[in-house]
């Protein structure tokens, strides 16, 4: 593990931010509207749609569901330093996130639940917790980080947002034989800045496969600076009768250069589970202090 405490930290922070990858297969696309088969090899005979309707078919395909519970594999790279790790990840739709995080071997590092408005974090290894919200975990950072953001990318869904006419566009791919939708997210990020909030325009570019209209790339952008959030989603395989990405590749570009390849091996959705993150008593805050700026 890192040996600075305070970068180890904010790795398992950013590690509940999403999920990891394997090699990227060779798949034959059907598009079932125009009743055409074609291989990313083959001339690409789609045609184009209007933003509202490859909205409407995002929404249509993306994971449903009221409980979540999944078990991974994570190689979690920060700013070149590489961890291999076990996460276990229990969910409720739209309200909590549970993750469990354990080295190769089955030693206890973390446990976290975040909510809408909540981050809980219990550091086993030096017997210390973290209780704030993402605003404070944001300026640790440098980064714009959300509830919705998280669980949307978590399993290959769309964050929310604007479906008005002037934010929507979509583009035809055709070189790749894909859909592409951008969009700018409902929900506008704030940066404390000298006790003031500044409103700043986050948006959300998805790509999506044209058959299923299910996302294979999704990337956030802050516009006001360099910082940028991508996810990357493979293998759509159902061994477990969930039809979800069981590999995401995530980068992200911000204070700290963060790659996460992660294999889902297991997903189950629909089983209630037991959400909760106690903090021992003997646990001491980590201390934790936000650096100076000009």
């Amino acid at each position: 593990m890192n040996k600075n405490f305070k970068n180890f930290i904010l790795i398992l922070s950013l590690i509940v931010l999403g999920l990891g990858s394997c090699k990227t297969r060779r798949k034959t696309i059907v598009n079932k509207e125009n009743q055409t088969t074609d291989t990313i090899s083959q001339k690409c005979k789609l045609t184009s749609k209007k933003a509202k309707v490859l909205s409407k078919h995002i929404k249509e395909n993306e994971l449903n569901y009221q409980w979540l519970s999944a078990k991974a594999d994570v190689d979690a790279t920060v700013d070149g330093v590489e961890n291999k790790l076990d996460v276990k990840i229990r969910g409720r739709k739209d309200s909590a996130i549970w993750i469990s995080i354990q080295a190769i071997g089955f030693i206890d590092i973390a446990k976290l639940l975040i909510t809408r408005d909540s981050v809980k974090m219990v550091v086993y290894l030096k017997k210390q917790y973290f209780k704030g919200d993402f605003n404070y975990i944001n300026e640790l950072l440098n980064a714009d980080l959300d509830f919705d953001m998280i669980q949307a990318t978590l399993f290959g869904n769309s964050a929310e947002f604007y479906e008005d006419d002037d934010k929507l566009n979509s583009v035809l791919d055709k070189e790749n034989c894909l859909y592409l939708l951008s969009t700018e997210r409902k929900r506008k990020l704030r940066r404390i800045n000298s006790g003031q909030e500044i409103a700043k325009r986050s948006l959300q570019t998805m790509t999506l496969m044209n058959e299923t209209y299910k996302i294979i790339n999704n990337h956030f952008e802050d516009v006001t600076s360099n910082r940028t959030f991508n996810a990357k989603y493979d293998n759509f395989y159902t061994p477990d009768s969930v039809f979800a990405p069981h590999n995401v590749d995530i980068v992200i570009k911000a204070e700290k250069n963060i790659t996460l390849k992660i294999n889902y091996v297991r997903i189950e959705i629909n089983q209630p589970q037991k959400i909760n993150l106690t903090i021992p008593k003997s646990y001491a805050p980590i201390p934790i202090k936000k650096e100076k700026t000009e």
